[in-house]
């Protein structure tokens, strides 16, 4: 009698247990699986934009050419409060040395608007994780590429992609993420006002911490999207599944978050925007502009005076 009732206690507690842990589970409305199901461009609760292709295996914001963006964006606002997202993606190339431009994974108020940042618009209202590929070498930082980095925007910050984003970012961390022959995996988890990035870049089922950042408050009812674009160099980049899952909460939450702004307590230092020293071949290029010019301008003097020489003496013989 005595194991039986034990063997019933304890499945009770169990059952109770999970029935009180009702937070933190995978919700599809947010997720994005293989298969994908739906038909050719359609998949449930995403939408897609730009020179997005959907495979059996991947889905490919943009392919190995220049000038493409694509994007891909959740239909569904996020009511959660506690959230984590997990991104397993791939970015690859024939590039060894340049390519670029990279992807960015947002949560924002406005979805499906292309634009000048990895594909998605400027000026924004929500968070943006940004993964950038290509360094250009502007400005004064000292990071390698590929880079990830996070920006909160009130609609007021402009990314400056010139610089990187150096000047609004609010954390960041190198990130070696290309030409693998494995998926590579990014965690965004945003959990009691603090946002924290973590990867899984070498395929070792392990995350490695890129940055936690706290006094980060984020409304409710903004939308989940992965954009990418290329420029004058290219890759493919890829999304092969998107998980995401609400977090269990030992705090009540009371505040009505769907009308705040965005905001982060602090951000990096400020960098001084300092524009590009002008290269020998600029002055050069100039120089022989200049000279050209001055070449066209004497000989169309000389021409003229031939040509005024000649009639003058045209003019003389007439009257002999």
């Amino acid at each position: 009698m005595y194991p039986t009732f034990l063997i019933t206690l304890i499945f009770y507690q169990t059952f109770t247990n999970a029935e009180w842990n009702t937070k933190d589970y995978l919700k599809k409305e947010h997720s994005l699986l293989k298969p994908y199901h739906g038909t050719r461009m359609t998949i449930p609760h995403w939408d897609f934009l730009g020179s997005t292709i959907v495979s059996n295996n991947y889905i490919r914001l943009t392919s190995d050419d220049q000038s493409k963006i694509g994007a891909i964006w959740n239909t569904v606002p996020c009511s959660t409060r506690h959230w984590e997202l997990q991104v397993q993606f791939k970015v690859h190339g024939k590039g060894k040395d340049l390519f670029g431009d990279g992807l960015a994974i947002w949560y924002t108020r406005d979805r499906m608007i292309p634009g000048p940042v990895f594909g998605s618009a400027d000026y924004f209202y929500g968070l943006a994780v940004l993964i950038d590929t290509y360094s250009n070498h502007n400005g004064e930082h000292k990071h390698q590429h590929p880079y990830i980095s996070a920006m909160v925007n009130n609609g007021t910050l402009h990314y400056d992609h010139d610089r990187d984003g150096t000047h609004t970012q609010i954390a960041g961390c190198e990130a070696k993420l290309r030409n693998f022959d494995h998926d590579t995996h990014i965690v965004v988890r945003y959990e009691y006002d603090t946002l924290t990035v973590l990867t899984d870049l070498e395929n070792k089922r392990a995350w490695s911490q890129c940055f936690s950042v706290s006094g980060i408050r984020l409304p409710t009812g903004y939308y989940f999207g992965i954009s990418a674009a290329t420029g004058d160099l290219s890759d493919n980049h890829d999304v092969i599944g998107v998980h995401f899952y609400e977090l269990d909460s030992d705090v009540k939450d009371t505040e009505d978050r769907s009308k705040i702004l965005p905001s982060a307590v602090s951000f990096e230092p400020m960098r001084e925007h300092i524009d590009d020293p002008k290269s020998s071949w600029s002055g050069m290029k100039t120089f022989f502009i200049m000279m050209i010019c001055s070449i066209i301008i004497v000989s169309v003097i000389i021409v003229g005076i031939m040509l005024y020489q000649k009639h003058k003496e045209k003019s003389r013989k007439r009257f002999y």
